[in-house]
C-alpha cells in the first residue's frame, strides 16, 4: 500500500496515548512525535488496543490499522506473535499495528464476532477492509497486508 502521496496532512493516531496527530507532506512520518506525550508515532511496535483506545485508533487513523485479537491461554496467538512483531517492524508507517485481548475486552470482540483466534483484521476509517483467522506465517501476512486490498478469509 505505502505511505499515501497527499497534498493535504495525514492523521496518525499516537498509540501511547491515543491524541491525534497530524504528519505534513514531505514529513518522514518515521521521525514524527506525537504532539502530546512526545512518543515516536512509528516505532515498529506492536500496541495493546483497550476498550478507551480502540475506536479512536481504528476510526481516526489515516493508515490502515491491522489488530490481532487474541488470548493468552491460545498456542497459536503465541505461535503467531513473532511474525506480527516482525510485520509490524517491516510494514510500519504503512500501517499501524494493535493487539486486542480478546479475555480483556471481550465487548469489543463480541461486537466483531470473534469466534477463532487469532483474528486479523484490517481497518481502514472504522470499516473492515480485511479479516482472516488462524495463524500463518509472515510472508503469507505481509503478502496479505499488501495486497491491493486485503481479502476476508
Amino acid at each position: 500500500m505505502g505511505w499515501p502521496k497527499t497534498d493535504t496532512p495525514m492523521q496518525v493516531v499516537c498509540p501511547n496515548c491515543a491524541a491525534t496527530n497530524r504528519i505534513h507532506p514531505g514529513q518522514d512520518p518515521k521521525g514524527a512525535k506525537c504532539g502530546a506525550c512526545h512518543t515516536k508515532l512509528f516505532s515498529g511496535k506492536v500496541w495493546p488496543a483497550t476498550q478507551k483506545t480502540f475506536d479512536k485508533q481504528i476510526t481516526r487513523d489515516d493508515i490502515p490499522v491491522v489488530v490481532d485479537f487474541w488470548a493468552d491461554w491460545c498456542a497459536p496467538c503465541k505461535a503467531m506473535a513473532p511474525i506480527y512483531e516482525k510485520a509490524a517492524e517491516d510494514l510500519e508507517p504503512d500501517f499501524r499495528f494493535l493487539k486486542l485481548d480478546t479475555e480483556a475486552e471481550p465487548e469489543i470482540a463480541a461486537r466483531y464476532n470473534i469466534r477463532a483466534i487469532p483474528t486479523m483484521m484490517v481497518f481502514r476509517k472504522g470499516q473492515i477492509i480485511g479479516q482472516r483467522a488462524g495463524a500463518i506465517d509472515r510472508r503469507t501476512l505481509e503478502g496479505w497486508l499488501r495486497s491491493p486490498a486485503p481479502t476476508t478469509q
